[in-house]
């Protein structure tokens, strides 16, 4: 029997990218969505030669067109789906008055947010019809800790937070799961994307900065075990806990690292 089937948003990089492959190597047939195609095929292609299957959709996840034709294409070439991972996202991180509203506003908006809301909408139907399903979000410890220059970032995740819960309330006793996935700073292309200098490398730990591998190897678990909230490292519940019931204390160490200096973003952290 072929294995279950997985789509992979923002697959091209990073912990789509990761996630795909890993999800491949335990035998699922895997869609990798993503605009670059060329990415795309290259990842698809070290599946395949690892023995599983891939398929490779070019998507833009702005385009209600190009997210309907994602799920239809699976259905055409695999005739289920089991898994959608909603992994899609950007961050642009600058004051909020530096932040154009276009490119950088409603961009992240579209990306970390509508996309994932409309791609579950398409995919709702079937999972629906067949009783069974597992919806993935992928989203961010800043679903949870309001940081400065991550005002619009910070909005997204906290709106795809509470759209996974609330998604999750909807479903309940349909047989299709809902989980949210919480890592902290990750390694990957975020950084380079983000749109700010930072003035040191990374106020992260390394000991506490996350591969994509171990943020994808958090999801397949979640997938195993029906798990509903995945917070990754674990250390980061306690920042969590601290932003719920000490805000006041947890305000004022951030302020103790984000400045403003004429005008400029001065700040100081990794993005997550």
């Amino acid at each position: 029997m072929s294995g279950p089937v997985v789509i992979v948003t923002g697959a091209s990089s990073g912990i789509g990218a990761a996630t795909a492959a890993l999800f491949g190597k335990h035998g699922y047939r895997v869609v990798l969505a993503a605009r670059r195609i060329e990415l795309l095929k290259s990842i698809g292609d070290r599946i395949r030669e690892a023995g599983g299957e891939a398929l490779e959709i070019k998507t833009d996840v702005t385009d209600l067109n190009q997210l309907k034709n994602l799920v239809d294409s699976t259905l055409f070439e695999y005739g289920e789906i089991n898994v959608l991972v909603n992994n899609a996202g950007m961050g642009r991180l600058q004051w909020l008055d530096e932040l154009r509203p276009e490119e950088d506003i409603t961009a992240q908006i579209e990306v970390n947010l509508l996309a994932a809301i409309h791609l579950t909408r398409f995919v709702l139907p079937h999972f629906l019809q067949r009783e069974r399903g597992h919806f993935i979000n992928v989203s961010s410890a800043g679903a949870w800790l309001a940081v400065p220059t991550y005002s619009v970032y910070t909005a997204t995740k906290y709106g795809l937070r509470g759209f996974t819960l609330s998604l999750r309330r909807e479903l309940r006793e349909t047989g299709i799961r809902v989980t949210g996935i919480y890592p902290g700073a990750v390694a990957t292309e975020f950084d380079q994307h983000a749109g700010v200098e930072w003035e040191i490398e990374s106020a992260t730990p390394r000991w506490l900065l996350l591969s994509p591998e171990q943020v994808a190897e958090g999801i397949l678990q979640a997938v195993r075990t029906g798990r509903k909230r995945v917070v990754l490292p674990w250390v980061m519940n306690l920042v969590i806990w601290g932003e719920i019931f000490t805000p006041g204390l947890i305000g004022w160490f951030l302020g103790r690292y984000f400045h403003r200096r004429g005008g400029k973003s001065i700040t100081w952290g990794e993005g997550g």
